[in-house]
């Protein structure tokens, strides 16, 4: 019957012929044998070869086999290293007169040429076995080759050892993507996304959908790419994410709906973004913070790659304001300790002046955090780093104060607080005599926020001298809750702008005073951290009409008509909703050790948002622009000085 069905099969296509018509229909028919046998896949479908070159093992000794790849390194002429997506297969060049025409196309490639050879998998003789290759106990004695195209002189070698800047990996970003830690980024972020697709469609029925790349300009949030029409004054935008699109999808009824989504944001030239990134989105009917939650939690635990070890679940959890206040910031590192601690009190009858003075305002408080071991780690050039970093980056004094008497680089200062309170200080942080302590005063949130820059820097110091403080093996997820819901505008501090977006729900329990002091209202909006990173960021959206219409037109003072569809979706039946979406970027990055998100996506960008291989943006003709009824507007010199001044160049990244 399976042969009957491959000969009609073979009629509807065209036919090759020879060795590579063997190879392809022996491949097809172990491919259709095996699908139903084992879940492993069949990686030489199809295709001209037998087997990859990663694969062979000693269980294929005796075996026939044709292997396709590039020549990663040759040896004396008689030897050949071949490379492929998976691995690396040693192949001995005949020496032989009868085989003098294959010996010269294998010998005469140049490094990284491709190439296809058929021969017997032997044994490697005794002692020339290579363990630290999978492919070390075999090689291939070749009886055929083919030369499939013949390479010229790269700008770099392809070998992980070999350094290159990241600009010369972006501008040759088909060679780096040979490499093998390229190979296996990109795969390992395509199991994880399948394996996420499985779960959520499979599992537990979400409906995958497309949503409209070319939308409107959305009110609130980050800038968007604009895009011209031929309608004259008309713009398209592209959406930062598919997010009134999966309201809507609610509203219609689909009641699960998840996307793999490209995302777009305009965001000028910051470190470690991209303008374009990818985002697992996912929207829910009729469920709460919790549902979503454990949502998330169950599709990464099913998703999350068994190498790494299994995710304990659930997550922690902490509110917006618990993380301010013992981490100083909302996406806390929770790998290591240094939490930030409040010594007020222990403070009240101090004689310092710059304590006394913080106390003595409103909101006024004494932060500290202990740094383990610091008096032993940190020498005196840290210490003024950490001032001066204070000093810098945020305007503000801290205090080291190193609790072991003999420390030569205590000031004056910090002598008199360690007469003061120095055994007050010690137990109120459970620090020991070659602790350092940073203390600081002020404002409590801004105290709070210095503290948690600070908190990294020393760690940075911490493993710059060789203690193990954050463990990259280690993956430490945190859920941080009840967010507010507005904030005041930096520009107009008596104005209020969406925390996150303008869609997001209030907590239940503080809907009472949206119309009195909207400022204290929080938000049923959640975010996912991870390491140190927020790596995902959802809520409960708003589905009642009148609501929305009061947060956008009276509250946030935006014009309604911009999104005059949703309210309307919203008054025709809307049913509690709400979603997250995941960084897959971000998560990727972190799973795989990277050091940067440009090393988990095939084509990204440079620092400045450019496409160094393509050249990309590029200038258009203005005969190319006339039918969107637009004309560049070149800036002055002045105007250019003075962009320069405002966004000083960096190279590209």
């Amino acid at each position: 019957m399976f042969s009957s069905w491959l000969t009609r099969l073979n009629r509807g296509v065209a036919t090759p012929t020879g060795r590579i018509a063997q190879l392809i229909w022996g491949s097809l028919s172990r491919s259709l044998t095996l699908s139903s046998q084992r879940r492993v896949p069949e990686l030489s479908s199809f295709v001209t070869r037998t087997n990859t070159c990663g694969e062979l093992r000693s269980s294929h000794l005796g075996q026939e086999v044709t292997v396709c790849g590039w020549i990663q390194y040759r040896r004396q002429n008689i030897f050949l290293v071949l490379r492929d997506f998976q691995g690396l297969v040693q192949v001995v060049i005949p020496q032989d007169e009868s085989a003098a025409s294959v010996k010269k196309i294998l010998c005469d490639a140049p490094v990284e040429s491709v190439v296809r050879v058929s021969g017997t998998v032997t044994s490697r003789p005794p002692g020339q076995e290579n363990p630290k290759m999978p492919t070390g106990e075999i090689e291939i004695q070749v009886k055929t080759a083919e030369l499939l195209n013949s390479c010229k002189k790269l700008p770099f070698e392809i070998k992980d050892f070999v350094k290159k800047t990241e600009a010369l990996r972006l501008q040759y970003r088909y060679l780096d993507l040979r490499s093998s830690q390229m190979q296996h980024n990109l795969r390992l972020r395509s199991q994880v996304v399948m394996r996420m697709r499985e779960f959520l469609c499979h599992r537990h029925g979400f409906v995958d959908v497309e949503t409209p790349t070319l939308f409107k300009r959305t009110p609130g949030g980050a800038k968007e790419f604009v895009i011209p029409s031929r309608e004259p004054g008309k713009f398209y935008s592209l959406p930062q994410s598919p997010q009134q699109f999966k309201q809507l999808l609610m509203v219609g009824g689909l009641d699960r709906y998840f996307q793999v989504a490209r995302c777009y944001r305009d965001e000028g030239s910051r470190p470690d973004r991209q303008p374009e990134f990818t985002q697992v989105d996912i929207e829910m009917s009729f469920v709460d913070q919790n549902g979503i939650q454990s949502l998330v939690e169950g599709l990464l635990q099913y998703a999350w790659p068994k190498d790494k070890g299994p995710l304990g679940v659930p997550f922690p959890s902490v509110t917006f304001a618990e993380a301010l206040a013992s981490y100083g910031t909302d996406k806390p590192d929770t790998r290591f300790g240094m939490r930030i601690v409040d010594v007020s009190d222990v403070f009240r009858n101090t004689e310092v002046r710059f304590l006394q003075d913080a106390l003595g305002k409103p909101q006024g408080a004494v932060k500290a955090i202990r740094v383990p071991e610091g008096a032993k780690y940190l020498k005196r050039k840290d210490i003024e780093s950490i001032r001066k970093f204070a000093a810098d980056h945020c305007n503000q004094e801290v205090l080291p104060v190193a609790l072991k008497a003999s420390q030569d680089w205590n000031t004056p200062v910090a002598k008199l607080v360690m007469e003061e309170q120095g055994g007050g200080l010690a137990g109120r942080l459970e620090a020991q005599e070659e602790d350092v302590v940073l203390l600081t005063a002020g404002e409590d949130r801004r105290a709070c926020s210095l503290l948690g820059k600070l908190r990294l820097e020393c760690a940075d110091l911490l493993e710059a001298r060789g203690v193990a403080l954050r463990d990259p093996n280690l993956f430490s997820f945190l859920w941080v809750v009840d967010f507010p819901l507005f904030l005041p505008k930096e520009e107009h501090p008596g104005e209020l702008e969406s925390a996150h977006h303008p869609f997001t729900a209030p907590h239940p329990s503080d809907v009472h005073l949206l119309h009195t002091e909207p400022e204290k209202v929080r938000s049923q909006h959640y975010d996912l951290v991870l390491n140190g990173h927020e790596i995902g960021g959802g809520s409960i959206r708003i589905h009642d009409a009148q609501l929305q219409r009061y947060i956008l037109e009276t509250l946030l003072k935006e014009d309604v008509t911009l999104l005059s569809h949703l309210l309307q979706a919203l008054d025709s039946g809307a049913p509690p909703h709400g979603g997250i979406a995941l960084g897959l970027d971000r998560l990727m990055c972190i799973v795989t050790g990277a050091p940067s998100i440009r090393d988990v996506i095939a084509f990204p960008k440079s620092f400045r948002g450019h496409d160094l291989m393509g050249n990309a943006p590029d200038g258009i003709p203005p005969e190319d622009l006339k039918p969107y009824h637009i004309q560049v507007s070149w800036p002055t010199d002045s105007e250019v000085e003075k962009n320069s001044l405002t966004h000083p160049h960096r190279p590209e990244s």
